[in-house]
């Protein structure tokens, strides 16, 4: 009996190592430069708002991160996506109404609000755009997906990381895993 646990017990230990280490490769993968070139536009995937109407943590790191891009001029304009989710506005009207504040132009600003996830996103952003060469913004976490589901809808796309706070970038990274593993047994990555 003793023994049987202790090889449950490594088994355990082996798989929430082997998933740990994906985590961080997934998170060091989003980190990496982006590419100082010109782009058609960059596109910041939608994330939860607050009760309150505001960002939440990690969709204010994405926009800050968008309007960063932006000023560097990397882009002409930023499209926010993203409907609503459990509590309004839109995630896209949440984050360009923050975009506002930081200093960007409405006239740089684009809204897709209708998209629920990683993949409409991708979808309803390429209608609007028509597909071309995007910067895709998200935490870094969730890069490497974002790459591969935008680059079905658009010629190019080169993705740039976020960081939002610790706890819930290692709990995103944690669940990005499983999505990344969903996806590549459904053939969509």
């Amino acid at each position: 009996m003793k023994r049987k646990t202790i090889l449950w017990r490594r088994l355990l230990i082996g798989i929430t190592l082997i998933w740990l280490g994906a985590a961080v490769t997934l998170d060091t993968y989003g980190r990496r430069a982006t590419a100082a070139e010109t782009w058609d536009a960059i596109v910041v995937a939608g994330c939860r708002v607050m009760p309150d109407g505001q960002p939440s943590h990690a969709l204010e790191a994405r926009t800050r991160k968008a309007v960063d891009l932006w000023r560097q001029g990397l882009a002409p304009v930023i499209v926010f996506t993203g409907g609503v989710g459990d509590t309004p506005p839109a995630e896209s009207v949440a984050a360009s109404n923050l975009a506002l504040t930081l200093g960007v132009p409405t006239t740089a600003l684009v809204l897709e609000s209708t998209s629920a996830s990683t993949e409409e996103n991708a979808r309803y952003a390429s209608g609007i755009l028509g597909g071309g060469r995007i910067i895709v913004v998200s935490d870094a976490y969730h890069v490497f997906r974002c790459e591969r589901v935008f680059a079905r809808y658009f010629d190019e796309v080169r993705g740039a990381g976020a960081l939002s706070p610790i706890w819930p970038r290692t709990r995103g990274a944690f669940r990005e895993v499983a999505a990344v593993g969903y996806y590549a047994v459904k053939g969509r990555l």
